[in-house]
């Protein structure tokens, strides 16, 4: 207990498993923590300690099925194993030491990696002002650094989903307001956090002189981070890092803005609520796990550049017509497995036999693919093909060296092929056809002694000897060494024999040893492949999702999009991609037309009624501009897209209670944060704003927001605005750039049907009653809010409520102050006292004054 004290004290944060026999056991803390993640037995004993201590095993043998979920609760693990043989040990205790310590963010093995994830541990250096990030997948290699404000990285942190996030310790409570409390943390020594270190331990690692061959240069924050990663590793003693050989910066100019809002809105990725799809569950049509980790990082990061957009565009539209080079990219899929895990366990020497003989699949099948893209028409592809290299060598002597079939794993021998090493091929022949050898030996013996029945045998005491009968030891060979005399004959010994035996009794060991450093030599000499068989990867996994893309394409009915640098947004016939592929047999999706012009219909205010679709339309418009920005072909039947820099949602109604945000607040935060990052080249969707309070407070909000985004230069930006609050039909008459759309319905026998079509004009109505009839809402309640709905439209005809008429606004301080026009003659005396207020000489809060001076005349 002493000695697990010692060790586990170097390890405070991690679950301790300490190898006492064949069991790893756990105590105290640890023990309990254990068994309530892994279900296990809790028991309890003294162990050296004044009191008792709680315990908890696991067999070591079954290691592999209980750390994934360890790791996958979250739990840092530290592995502690004998570092001798307990047989050799004469005088006190085993010796033993920490072998491994695994993480969320550093976890490595099969058994808890999910194959089609990114397992990425991220560091975040908060600085002045602005923030370093980086990610680093120590199974694939990819080392990605950013740099920017608080909500920038808060971004790339939704959008690289980090199992674990390193931070500076003492400043817990920093990130937490920055970054929120969704991150499993692990504050990390400050040490690692400066300059000076972080740059030297990057610099020592990729053997540079500097990082500017990686253009990282002037992202300070991002090199800390970047740097304190590696210091993690060393720490967490992952030594073997080959496969780590460049940093990536993360340019925010490249990729279209999707905040943390809007890719929950959209819903782009799996929620994990049951029964539920997102846009990456129907078009993940990939066949190797890497293609699926980059579809994901392509819907997160949506591409800005139109020829990159165009590249990928081109390729599809080749594999739609060339089956030929489509038939033979999905053969080399189906053989090359994953291969950038691969290039991981080859570094860290984890690879088992198996493996690498896909690895040499794999490699052998880029030859037909290079030679089929060299001659394809698609300039991409000829590109691509340059790049891609078959790797001769390494395939070769994958070829030569493994076993066709070998065993699962090295320690169990049988990997190593015949004719790689003599030494090795006469140990197996010896091991495994000793008996041939010996009656082979015994009948030459014979023969050449002239004595019929000598006989070779073996006992544990003398091992092999030769045994002849007194009748015939006069024949015995001079050069034969006597080793034992007994009643009838006589034992001996001679050197070839003794020879053998030490070879026979030695071969298994013997063999072990020389498939381990065969097997060694050979990763090594893989270990010079690596970058290459990575870059062969990423284009592997570039054509998987294209491929992907036009199968999705093909199977679904979706058009080649115009992609184009104006900003103008033609969707005809549109349809949402994933709604579509729910609907059941004999169900048609209505499609639909959205035409967005900054010059004539920038925002487009959509009424009607609930269920009706316009969550659907608005978000299909959303998807489909997102899909052929990441270079998809879309559903639609035909689809003109202006590229956009960002896409912003404000949709749905959630409470964020535990940090004390109500569901208004959440909705207000999102709002601001649209308004206060939006530019004339967005796409912002707005569903029901201003539900959340009361009706009038809610009109208003809505109001000056779309107000805000016509009339404001910088905040122009395309606009999808659906509402219940009929009122703002109104605006189509006050703005020039706004129009008046709604999805209609049929009234037919006090019944309401949704035709789910897209038409000109507003609409009165929303039907909320009938919604709730659908609902299943008992038929008192329904009636009862019928009677209740007509009393107030009967009173709301009498005058209560109309839209904006008279404002109160001051262009120099930016702010606009609207009250609502009530048929009511005691309001006259207001209005005249607005239009003759001098504005210019109020101060936004004598302006503010002024507005609540107003408000308790109106009584509101």
């Amino acid at each position: 207990m002493a000695q697990y004290a010692a060790i586990k004290a170097k390890h405070p944060d991690a679950i301790l498993l300490f190898r006492v026999g064949d069991f790893y056991e756990t105590f105290a803390e640890d023990a309990i923590k254990a068994s309530q993640i892994l279900g296990i037995t809790l028991t309890s004993r003294n162990n050296g300690y004044a009191a008792k201590v709680e315990l908890a095993g696991i067999p070591y043998h079954a290691l592999d099925t209980y750390l994934p979920k360890l790791v996958r609760a979250g739990m840092r693990v530290a592995v502690c194993d004998q570092l001798e043989d307990p047989k050799l040990v004469t005088k006190g205790i085993v010796k033993r030491g920490v072998t491994e310590l695994i993480t969320p963010g550093v976890a490595i093995g099969d058994n808890v990696l999910e194959n089609k994830e990114n397992n990425f541990l991220s560091c975040v250096h908060m600085g002045r002002g602005c923030c370093g990030v980086a990610f680093l997948d120590i199974s694939t290699g990819e080392f990605l650094v950013g740099e920017g404000p608080n909500d920038y990285v808060d971004r790339l942190l939704t959008t690289f989903k980090p199992k674990e996030v390193l931070f500076e310790k003492g400043r817990r409570m920093d990130f937490m307001a920055a970054f929120g409390t969704q991150w499993l943390t692990y504050p990390f020594d400050d040490w690692a956090f400066g300059s000076d270190s972080a740059r030297e331990r990057l610099v020592k690692h990729f053997e540079t002189h500097s990082l500017k061959g990686f253009g990282v240069q002037g992202l300070e924050y991002g090199t800390i981070a970047a740097g304190a990663i590696m210091h993690y590793l060393d720490v967490t003693q992952h030594d073997k890092t080959q496969h780590i050989s460049k940093l990536t910066r993360i340019d925010e100019d490249n990729y279209v803005w999707l905040d943390k809002f809007t890719i929950r809105n959209l819903e782009l990725f799996p929620s994990g609520n049951e029964g539920s799809r997102s846009l990456c569950d129907v078009m993940d049509m990939t066949t190797t796990p890497m293609g699926s980790r980059m579809l994901k990082r392509w819907l997160s990061m949506p591409l800005k550049d139109k020829a990159a957009i165009d590249h990928r565009l081109d390729t599809v539209a080749t594999f739609t017509t060339d089956d030929a080079l489509r038939e033979c990219l999905s053969g080399t899929l189906r053989a090359v497995g994953d291969l950038e895990r691969i290039v991981g366990k080859i570094a860290g020497q984890r690879i088992i036999p198996r493996e690498l003989l896909q690895l040499k699949r794999a490699l052998k099948a880029i030859g037909p693919l290079k030679a089929a893209c060299e001659q394809s028409a698609c300039e991409h592809l000829r590109q691509l093909a340059m790049t891609l290299d078959e790797c001769h060598d390494a395939a070769d002597r994958i070829e030569m060296d493994i076993d066709p079939e070998p065993a699962t794993t090295i320690s169990k021998g049988g990997v190593i092929a015949r004719g790689v090493s003599a030494e090795l091929d006469e140990l197996r022949d010896m091991s495994h056809s000793g008996r041939d050898y010996l009656l082979q030996l015994q009948e030459r013996l014979s023969q050449e002694s002239g004595i019929p029945s000598l006989k070779i045998s073996f006992n544990n005491v003398f091992g092999y000897y030769i045994e002849v009968r007194n009748a015939h030891k006069d024949k015995v060979p001079p050069d034969w060494i006597r080793k034992q005399t007994l009643t009838n004959a006589e034992r001996y010994i001679t050197d070839e024999l003794k020879d053998y035996e030490t070879k026979i009794l030695t071969a298994d060991e013997r063999i072990m040893a020389i498939e381990a450093d065969l097997y060694n030599r050979l990763l090594l000499f893989l270990g010079n492949y690596l970058q290459t068989i990575q870059r062969d990867a990423t284009i592997i996994a570039e054509l998987d999702v294209l491929l992907a893309f036009r199968n999705i394409a093909a199977e679904y009915n979706y058009c080649r999009p115009e992609v184009d640098t104006d900003d103008i947004i033609d969707i005809r016939d549109g349809r949402h991609p994933v709604i579509e592929r729910l609907m059941g047999d004999g169900q048609t999706y209505i499609a639909n037309d959205v035409h967005l012009d900054p010059r004539s219909e920038q925002i487009i205010i959509i009424t009607g009624p609930n269920m009706a679709g316009k969550s659907a339309l608005l978000r299909q418009t959303a998807l489909i501009t997102l899909m052929a920005q990441i270079g998809s072909f879309v559903p639609a039947g035909s689809a003109h897209i202006g590229i956009v820099d960002k896409i912003f949602t404000r949709v749905g109604a959630s409470d964020n209670i535990s940090q004390g945000e109500s569901t208004f607040m959440v909705e207000m935060t999102e709002s601001a944060n649209i308004l206060n990052n939006v530019t004339p080249r967005s796409l912002v969707l707005f569903d029901e704003l201003g539900r959340g309070t009361s009706t009038y407070d809610g009109i208003s909000l809505a109001w000056a927001i779309v107000e805000h985004l016509h009339e404001t230069p910088r905040a122009q930006a395309k606009t999808l605005f659906a509402t219940h609050y009929h009122e703002l039909n109104e605006m189509e008459q006050r703005y020039r750039r706004i129009r008046n759309y709604n999805v209609a319905v049929r009234e037919q026998d006090g019944r309401v049907i949704f035709l789910r079509k897209l038409v000109a004009g507003g609409s009165e109505h929303s039907f909320g009653i009938h919604v709730a009839r659908l609902a299943g809402m008992p038929r008192t309640v329904v009636d009862r809010a019928n009677d209740i709905l007509h009393e107030l439209e009967a009173s709301h005809s009498k005058g209560q409520m109309s839209v904006p008429t008279e404002a109160i606004s001051d262009k120099q301080h930016g702010y606009q102050l609207s009250i609502f026009q009530l048929d009511d003659p005691v309001l006259q005396q207001v209005r005249d006292e607005i239009k003759g207020l001098d504005i210019n000489n109020l101060t936004p809060i004598e302006a503010l004054n002024k507005l609540n001076e107003i408000k308790k005349c109106l009584g509101i």
